[in-house]
């Protein structure tokens, strides 16, 4: 073989090596991030962080993955420019980021998140065996299982923040 064709086949097998390597979780989030979907701060809700990395670069950041789904199945309406390129979420036992789309997530529990029933990510299906029995929980579903009517119907079953009646003196 000519020796420009071993360096070509030498740089076309590290271009295929390289490209299959997954980016890793963005972990210095900035106070004033806010979640895309609902508006709220993000670094006040560590437990339950998400976060999608797009293809041009650019990270967004959720405050529970229920919100990231919902802008999973309709970035655009959430002002993404770009295709998905990397989905982690936090693990709720280790707190550490795992990727989401191989977790497994629980819902129905008696464990809530910051804007009411959540799914709870685990990072191995005997994790969320055992959470959904300590936690009354309904379901497990991975990744591929969650449809953006099941999101929709988790959305619409969040409590309402009710305001405090003061009293007048």
């Amino acid at each position: 073989m000519p020796r420009y064709m071993a360096i070509i086949v030498f740089v076309l097998c590290c271009v295929v090596q390289f490209s299959n390597v997954q980016a890793e979780p963005q972990t210095e989030i900035s106070k004033k991030e806010r979640c895309p979907v609902c508006g709220m701060f993000v670094h006040k809700y560590p437990t339950w962080l998400a976060q999608v990395q797009l293809e041009d670069g650019s990270t967004f950041f959720f405050d529970g993955v229920k919100d990231m789904l919902a802008f999973y199945f309709e970035p655009e309406k959430y002002g993404a420019k770009g295709s998905i390129k990397e989905i982690y979420v936090t693990d709720y036992y280790s707190q550490k980021w795992i990727d989401g789309t191989e977790a497994f997530y629980v819902t129905g529990s008696d464990v809530l998140g910051p804007m009411g029933h959540e799914f709870v990510p685990m990072a191995t299906m005997a994790a969320a065996k055992s959470f959904l029995a300590d936690h009354q929980g309904k379901a497990i579903k991975s990744f591929t299982e969650i449809d953006l009517d099941l999101v929709n119907a988790m959305r619409s079953g969040m409590p309402t923040m009710k305001m405090k009646k003061m009293d007048k003196k």
